[in-house]
């Protein structure tokens, strides 16, 4: 076999090694290619967004198939966001390199634009779960998953701010992507399991820096564009390579490889844990995600609301019950029956809210009583052991969205009768991921068999708390 032109000698090992090395460097010697399907994937994504918010809401009969705004739904909601984060587990972020709308836009508004410095404001380590908990929640306030102006106020708002980050701060970046994207930091958590990522190779790097004038060098010591503003010599991880390959043979180093899906998780996770992170894990994916997939189907939240109503009633107090907000603040589709009023709205918080408290608090809970079952107690540890449940949580999220998906086939007459032991079993498999790279975890820490096992109990506990949550959802409610 004839191997790829420049790929760093632990590429070429084996076979499998040398062909997946080669898309790597595919990438990079088509860019050309790469940027005009990025360009369309703008156009599709800007015709089925801002199309749909100018139409009139589709009549009852209406169908995928005939209907745009219908259409649209299902490709952003029952496609699009399931399928884009069921790749990160896959393939990396690669989606963000690739195909992100957002990201194509933002780093041409980067090249054209004023260039200014990435501000220190930017730089706080805390927008990734911010802006992930506060777009969730607004998105569920607004009903984004059912109506095209949601859809286009949330989305569309996104697109705008990374036009405009893109426009003021770095030149030809994407400062957006890389601080205040709303899903960078749940991408680059689930990248971390990704089977493959841009090894690279110090001693290869440092054997083309100390070359003689003259010696060959497969492929120049350009420099390289990269977009996210990777540290490509020290780059170990791929949570922060969006996988574009544009450094793909640099220095005869840098090359597309096979992993083990443990690897960043277990080896590098202890340096790259932070408190964000694990409130990102925690509190976000395992807390406010669930919130929001449960208010709507929770007879507990109908049973809280009734109650309310009740007692304001008897009271003679009607202004909660004014279903007068504005649709950008909260649902208002009255030709829809579909009507947020005042009360709805405090309730959809304080639901999500409350969710987000008792299944993360008591997960992190959990996860601080295996850290000292497993020795003495270190904060370090507990953020490196949430990691742990970046399975779980990415699995769950994705089953969530997955619901949009199958009512919308539903409404087609689609049913899948199968879907409900599919969901158990994704569910088991993901907290046996979970486990085992928590076990791991476990022995990385060179705590002894004993202690390891008694760490394990806390976080089988934790686990089967997580799952309980999709079980209300799924089976129970």
């Amino acid at each position: 076999m004839t191997l790829a032109r420049g790929l760093p000698a632990p590429a070429q090992r084996t076979r499998r090694g040398a062909w997946l090395a080669a898309a790597g460097e595919w990438l990079r010697t088509h860019a050309g290619l790469v940027r005009k399907l990025q360009w369309l994937v703008v156009i599709v994504y800007a015709v089925l967004l801002l199309v749909p918010a100018l139409l009139p809401l589709p009549e009852r009969t209406a169908h995928l198939w005939n209907n745009l705004t219908l259409f649209a739904e299902f490709v952003f909601w029952g496609l699009w966001w399931p399928f884009v984060l069921l790749s990160m587990l896959l393939f990396g972020r690669l989606w963000c390199g690739v195909l992100c709308p957002e990201g194509t836009l933002t780093e041409w508004a980067s090249k054209h634009g004023q260039g200014r410095a990435v501000p220190r404001w930017m730089r706080w380590g805390g927008w990734p779960f911010t802006a992930f908990v506060c777009t969730t929640v607004y998105g569920q306030m607004v009903s984004v998953y059912q109506y095209p102006k949601a859809a286009l106020l949330v989305l569309g708002g996104s697109t705008v701010a990374a036009l405009v980050v893109g426009y003021f701060y770095t030149r030809g970046k994407r400062a957006w992507c890389r601080y205040l994207c709303p899903v960078n930091g749940v991408f680059g958590l689930l990248s971390k399991l990704a089977p493959m990522h841009y090894r690279v190779d110090d001693l290869a790097w440092r054997r083309s820096l100390s070359a003689e004038p003259g010696a060959p060098i497969r492929i120049s010591k350009r420099a390289v564009d990269c977009a996210p503003m990777q540290p490509l010599r020290s780059m170990q991880g791929a949570s922060g390579c969006h996988m574009c390959g544009r450094c793909s043979g640099h220095h005869d180093a840098i090359a597309l490889q096979w992993r083990s899906p443990a690897h960043e998780v277990v080896e590098l996770g202890a340096s790259e844990a932070n408190t964000w992170q694990t409130a990102l894990i925690v509190f976000g994916l395992l807390g406010v995600a669930i919130g929001a997939f449960h208010w709507s189907a929770s007879p507990w939240f109908v049973a809280l609301r009734q109650g309310l109503v009740t007692w304001l009633v008897e009271r003679d107090i009607y202004w909660p019950l004014a279903g007068n907000a504005p649709w950008w603040l909260l649902t208002h589709y009255p030709e829809q029956n579909d009507v947020l009023n005042w009360l709805d709205g405090a309730l959809l918080l304080a639901y999500i809210g409350a969710t987000a408290l008792v299944w993360g608090g008591l997960t992190l809970a959990l996860l601080a009583l295996a850290v000292r079952a497993a020795g003495p107690w270190c904060r370090q540890r507990l953020h490196h052991l949430a990691q742990a449940l970046i399975p779980l949580a990415g699995v769950g999220v994705f089953l969530g969205l997955s619901t949009i998906t199958l009512t919308l086939l539903r409404g087609e007459g689609i049913v899948l009768p199968w879907v409900n032991t599919l969901r158990l079993l994704l569910l088991l498999a993901a907290s046996a991921w979970s486990l085992w790279l928590g076990w791991r975890i476990l022995q990385r820490w060179q705590v002894g068999a004993r202690r390891a096992a008694l760490g394990s109990v806390p976080l089988v506990l934790a686990l089967a708390w997580i799952a309980s949550a999709w079980g209300w959802l799924f089976w129970w409610w």
